[in-house]
């Protein structure tokens, strides 16, 4: 008998290049989706203007923004790609938690259609997680995914408050939730 058939391996997933696990995209999803929640229910010119991405259309969209940063990286690009590159950025809602910038141009957008509750209340907040996700997660994961991402917003105002800007970065790593969206269950549609 012959050796036995090498199996083929498809390559790890990366993140702008560099080889991340699988759960980091999953929560890179997760975040986008709650993003997604929140901008919706703010509404007005913060609203996405399209429908939430199922985590396979975000995938690859996902693909498609990693090989234009790839370009821009190794040989420029035209406007054009540019320009996609900055749609997908913001369809993807690419760094809405953890970006300072991305962070504050949302709250000031937000404060301008009135703001809301979820900004600041972890009961408003809890209420973008659908009943399976809070079941899931259960009263003190709950309290943890809402201390966490309400943690990001103090990010926008890092020139203000350093040494605030290292605090909040420690509520956030601190509160980091699991995996829990209904999208990323088993069975899900």
């Amino acid at each position: 008998m012959g050796p036995a058939p090498r199996r083929s391996r498809c390559p790890p997933p990366t993140l702008g290049g560099v080889t991340a696990p699988v759960t980091e995209l999953l929560r890179e999803y997760q975040g986008y989706v709650l993003a997604y929640r929140l901008r919706r229910a703010v509404g007005g010119q913060v609203a996405p203007p399209g429908g939430q991405l199922s985590l396979a259309q975000y995938a690859a969209l996902r693909l498609e923004r990693q090989d234009l940063a790839r370009s821009l990286i190794r040989r420029g690009m035209d406007s054009a790609q540019m320009r996609r590159l900055d749609a997908l950025s913001d369809e993807l809602m690419f760094g809405f938690w953890l970006n300072p910038a991305e962070v504050a141009a949302f709250l000031r957008a937000a404060i301008r259609e009135g703001g809301h509750p979820a900004l600041g209340d972890p009961a408003a907040f809890a209420a973008l997680l659908t009943p399976t996700e809070r079941a899931r997660l259960g009263e003190s994961g709950v309290q943890r995914v809402c201390a966490h991402h309400i943690a990001s917003f103090s990010l926008a105002a890092p020139m203000l408050d350093p040494t605030g800007l290292n605090a909040a970065w420690q509520r956030i790593q601190e509160t980091e939730p699991p995996l829990f969206l209904d999208e990323l269950q088993r069975g899900s549609p």
